[in-house]
């Protein structure tokens, strides 16, 4: 098996090296949390890149191609997206390559291809295997080049070695390995040209000495075919919990969250503010083009969810406030998906964590300004949705936490949410018009969630 593999895109088929690859992999893609075609059939596979990393260890880039969903205009919208999504995608892969299976590895196995270089060889997800996540984490210690990937460190921070992998449950859109809970290495799975901002803005932000939000310390990244980044290594915070399980225990034991709430609005807009220094901001970007985009999301999203559509005539007037309204604080670069599921409390500070944004929005988009009250909104709503997880659902504790963190974010950022009411009302609509698509889609238990919110902002304006 060559150490390096650099190959010109095209179907696998069964001439080329990795033949039977193809028939194993259009199976188990599908399969995995991260896969972003769900319900879509593969119909095409091309390999981009392969590079052994190590031995037992092969590094891929795979183009996915996969069938549209019939009767839908595409994925789920982001919020500043739009609905069309895309029809294919890259994936990076580690593979293990074993002559007979692990048992501790049963849940890893992919199988075993029938013919070409690794025909009857044991071939499984190499990031659940801790001799390959420690392997990993050395190169990540000792910068360099591997074919065309490339390893690069902050050489102000130590990395030791011999840390003990752990691979966490809970990712959905990208795999993270926790090294002797030290360290965390988030692995990207859908890849797209470009430095992804959830190393640019860390990055940028440490530079600045803002401490609310992790630094990097090792990442990983590629030449070939295109540059992009595939890997980053990020200092771990042991005994911190999300604020989705805060609130969530709060709520529990009936506790108030208002404290907690109006720290984080402060943690929130201090990184705001760093941001705004570390990056240009965009001037004001509250427009006809951004009531529009809007609009268009409401309408495609009624057309889906019948239930949205008595309600739909009055959350225009929302968007359409944004053409006379006061302008707000400037565009600027923001965090993009902002909710207590992003955010995490280490004694008395909040983090703020998982800069990439919405991995379905393109990465040009994703790094674009944006109004800090799109980031404002979706934390308000996520409140919301934490305060209807429990029967009785509890409004008043979510009013409060609302109100709190606003106030938390007026003290730090000179400018309080609440004044801009139409502002706020419109990013809180669209963020509902956001929620009710996916839910529908894909949880429709949950669906009077953001219906409850679509039906307050649509009577009562806020």
């Amino acid at each position: 098996m060559p150490k390096t593999a650099s190959l010109q895109p095209g179907t696998l088929h069964p001439a080329g090296p990795l033949a039977s690859l193809g028939t194993l992999l259009r199976e188990w893609l599908p399969r995995q949390r991260w896969f972003a075609g769900k319900d879509r059939p593969v119909t095409d596979l091309r390999l981009l890149s392969m590079t052994e990393l190590f031995p037992g260890c092969l590094h891929l880039l795979v183009h996915a191609d996969h069938a549209g969903v019939a009767g839908h205009h595409g994925g789920v919208p982001a919020p500043s997206g739009t609905f069309a999504p895309p029809t294919s995608d890259c994936y990076q892969l580690l593979l293990g390559v074993r002559r007979e299976p692990v048992p501790r590895l049963h849940r890893a196995f992919i199988g075993r291809p029938e013919e070409g270089p690794l025909a009857g060889l044991a071939v499984y997800d190499a990031l659940c295997d801790p001799r390959s996540a420690q392997l990993l984490l050395e190169r990540l210690r000792t910068p360099g080049a591997v074919g065309p990937l490339r390893f690069e460190a902050d050489p102000s921070v130590p990395i030791p070695g011999g840390l003990a992998p752990r691979l966490l449950d809970a990712e959905q859109s990208n795999s993270s390995i926790v090294y002797g809970d030290a360290f965390i290495l988030k692995v990207f799975r859908r890849i797209q040209p470009g430095v992804n901002p959830d190393l640019e803005v860390p990055w940028a932000l440490a530079r600045q000495g803002c401490s609310r939000v992790p630094a990097p310390v090792a990442w990983l990244r590629t030449a070939e075919p295109e540059e992009a980044t595939l890997g980053v290594l990020q200092p771990f915070l042991p005994d911190a919990a999300d604020g989705w399980t805060l609130a969530l225990r709060a709520l529990a034991a009936g506790d108030d969250f208002t404290a907690q709430a109006h720290q984080l609005g402060q943690a929130t807009a201090e990184v705001h503010l760093a941001l705004a220094d570390a990056f240009p901001t965009g001037g004001h970007r509250q427009t006809a083009r951004t009531a529009a985009a809007m609009t268009e999301r409401l309408e495609a999203a009624a057309q889906s969810v019948a239930a949205l559509r008595p309600y739909a005539a009055r959350l225009r007037t929302a968007f359409a406030a944004l053409l006379s309204c006061d302008a707000g604080p400037p565009a600027q670069r923001i965090h993009g998906d902002l909710h207590l599921g992003q955010v995490l409390r280490a004694g008395r500070e909040w983090f703020v964590i998982d800069f990439e944004g919405e991995p379905s929005r393109p990465l040009a988009e994703r790094r674009l300004a944006e109004s800090p009250v799109r980031d404002v909104a979706g934390m308000l709503r996520s409140f919301d949705y934490a305060a209807r997880q429990r029967r009785p659902w509890r409004p008043e504790w979510a009013r409060r936490c609302r109100e709190a963190y606003c106030a938390g974010y007026a003290s730090r950022a000179g400018w309080d949410p609440r004044k801009k009411h139409a502002l706020l009302r419109a990013y809180e609509t669209d963020r509902a018009v956001y929620e009710v698509l996916y839910e529908a889609r894909h949880r429709p238990d949950w669906l009077a969630v953001p219906m409850a919110a679509i039906e307050r902002l649509a009577v009562r304006g806020g």
